[in-house]
């Protein structure tokens, strides 16, 4: 039966009060059922914290965290980070929005407020309970940039009325509260700016051109490409980019970012398309639809600052992560009773 954690409905009993391991840390993921989420509270259970997921599942899956509910350090509380709450926390990893285009645009005025009063939220909960706190950023802050490869310095050639503003101009809000809270009340700040990533427990329905090349190319149906697929991308493993997380919020506290974290190799839309359909095996062909409005023509990460401060740049091959992102793909679709947007 569900539990309750200050009033926010919650599954398991971790979180609630101080580990017993001294090196152990009651750590909170908002958006912990998503994608990276998952990812990361994952491995922060494998190190031995007690980590409270948040997430009001409108786009992350209970299916990415079921295996964990098992763990007595595990808790997961449904709640909207738009609204205020509190809860016991030395850390908090904020991962709540929504980043594939189908999903933020689907309400954009909740993605904004998703980034900018969620942000506020957290904030304050960082201060009351002084917490390190983690804002996972975006390339798309970014926009269309006109300098290449984006360095951390460059502020973006971003459209604030556009389909995708809602989301870019919303990170970049987030971005500046940190900083202020960080500058006018000491809180402990850590910035990351993703870049596209991939990997198992991305959705079906995610939108975003890795999902869509696999799910159509193991379908046997035409791969879509918009424009003629001379925009480049850099695609990285989300093992890296966990990896990045971690070492990011355990650097000193005087280094906040922000900081990239991105796979630096580029390669063009319909490379990936002639790559997925080389490793799944494939007859898809590729058609191409009108490029969407504000897509990017470039977007590749200078990670000098994040190899020079944390020691980190990506390890895992594009084919290799594909080829475990087309597995894991691959057993979805083969059960043949499973509903794709829930199964992910």
């Amino acid at each position: 039966m569900p539990a309750f954690i200050g009033g926010l409905m919650a599954y398991s009993s971790g979180g609630k009060t101080k580990p017993e391991n001294p090196k152990a840390q009651r750590v909170l993921v908002t958006g912990g059922a998503g994608f990276l989420g998952s990812h990361l509270c994952e491995v922060l259970l494998r190190e031995g914290h007690h980590v409270t997921c948040l997430d009001n599942l409108s786009t992350g899956l209970w299916r990415n965290i079921a295996h964990l509910s098992a763990s007595e350090r595990f808790a997961f509380v449904g709640h909207d980070i738009v609204e205020a709450f509190d809860l016991d926390v030395d850390r908090i990893y904020n991962l709540a929005c929504p980043a594939s285009p189908p999903h933020y645009q689907a309400d954009p005025v909740h993605t904004t407020k998703t980034s900018v009063l969620g942000s506020l939220n957290l904030l304050d909960l960082a201060r009351r309970r002084n917490a390190r706190i983690f804002q996972a950023s975006t390339s798309e802050v970014y926009g269309d940039p006109h300098v290449h490869p984006q360095v951390e310095s460059y502020w973006g050639n971003v459209n604030p009325f556009g389909p995708r503003s809602c989301y870019d101009e919303g990170k970049r809000c987030a971005e500046t509260l940190f900083h202020d809270y960080h500058e006018r009340h000491g809180v402990e700040v850590k910035i990351a700016r993703i870049f596209n990533t991939y990997g198992p427990r991305m959705r079906p329905d995610d939108g975003r051109v890795v999902s869509n090349f696999i799910v159509q190319a193991l379908k046997g149906e035409d791969i879509t490409v918009y424009g003629d697929g001379s925009q480049t991308r850099s695609f990285c493993f989300v093992d890296d980019l966990i990896d990045g997380f971690l070492r990011l919020m355990n650097s000193p506290g005087s280094f906040t970012g922000p900081v990239n974290l991105g796979n630096p190799g580029e390669f063009t839309v319909r490379e990936l398309a002639e790559l997925v359909i080389e490793i799944t095996g494939s007859t898809s062909g590729i058609v191409h639809r009108p490029l969407p409005v504000d897509d990017p023509r470039q977007r590749c990460p200078d990670i000098s600052l994040a190899i020079r401060e944390l020691d980190w740049r990506p390890r895992v091959p594009l084919s290799t992560g594909l080829a475990r992102t087309i597995e894991y793909f691959d057993r979805l679709l083969a059960d043949a009773g499973a509903d794709l947007g829930e199964a992910a």
